[in-house]
């Protein structure tokens, strides 16, 4: 996944239980930002993420999958992991790639969710530039060794991230380095949103930046933008977008688990743009018919 910058909150979703969401970075939404829970909403997901057994079993499944995957899809070159419509002709013959979001999807960020667990306070710019700056990210467990692993294949990863260029860029490349990732010379793989080669907010421009010179065989994030374009919708519209590639999860396409940020909780916040409890709209939104 992947990052998000608008101050939202969630609560418990994901299927993962007891694991609430705070105010915290998340795709900006067609709707003004309503105010939600406070930040220490956040305790339960952030905890799961670093202590949790369970999440590091998690994590260590999508990459180990995709070790797998990734073999079988250098033994055929039809195989391609671009949105339909996104890739051009004569992919076949061109040198394969990994397209892969940092925040939450290689990189873990929840050291800076904590400190706002902590404080009790939500997502500011400042302080997730200072963050950033900090080059403090830790690795996703299995993460280092799957890109590793690509690299060793001949598959160059590309890291497409909505961290904010060029203020965030040479932090980010650096703490991508420390831990191991592999990041070209010139750092010409990594792709910031706003960098000129590709400058649209969304991410299927520099999807296809890259579709010009490689063959994408597989997909990485935690979030529906780090896959597909216009995901800035309600829930419904967000179900139908996936609906034609439900057989490319794990195959193609590997979703990292996210309880503490997103663009879904800005789906659900569309049914209370005129509430004025906007917590209370999206507790309704539960599921409870039994």
């Amino acid at each position: 996944m992947s990052l998000l910058r608008w101050g939202l909150t969630a609560l418990t979703v994901v299927s993962l239980a007891a694991c609430s969401t705070a105010q915290l970075r998340t795709e900006p939404p067609a709707q003004p930002a309503v105010v939600g829970a406070p930040a220490h909403d956040n305790l339960n997901a952030t905890l799961w993420i670093q202590s949790a057994a369970e999440y590091e079993g998690s994590v260590r499944s999508v990459f180990n999958a995709a070790r797998h995957a990734l073999d079988e899809a250098l033994e055929d070159p039809s195989w391609i992991a671009l949105p339909h419509g996104e890739s051009s002709a004569g992919f076949e013959s061109k040198p394969p790639a990994i397209i892969a979001d940092a925040d939450e999807t290689l990189i873990d960020n929840s050291a800076f969710q904590a400190r706002g667990v902590i404080e009790d306070r939500g997502y500011t710019h400042e302080s997730w530039v200072e963050w950033v700056n900090a080059q403090a990210a830790r690795a996703i467990p299995g993460a280092v060794e799957f890109a590793q692993y690509a690299d060793s294949r001949g598959v160059t990863i590309f890291y497409v991230t909505n961290r904010d260029a060029p203020d965030e860029y040479e932090a980010t490349v650096a703490n991508l380095r420390q831990l191991g990732f592999p990041v070209a010379a010139d750092a010409s793989n990594v792709l910031l949103r706003g960098d000129a080669r590709a400058p649209a907010r969304e991410k299927g421009e520099r999807r296809r930046w890259i579709d010009r010179n490689y063959r994408v065989v597989q997909m990485f994030g935690d979030n529906l933008g780090d896959f597909l374009d216009g995901i800035n919708s309600d829930v419904a519209t967000r179900q139908a977008l996936i609906a034609p590639y439900a057989d490319w999860w794990g195959r193609r396409w590997f979703m990292l688990p996210n309880p503490t940020y997103g663009s879904w909780y800005n789906a659900v916040l569309r049914s209370c743009e005129t509430d004025s409890d906007p917590r209370s709209c999206v507790r309704s939104s539960l599921r409870h018919d039994y």
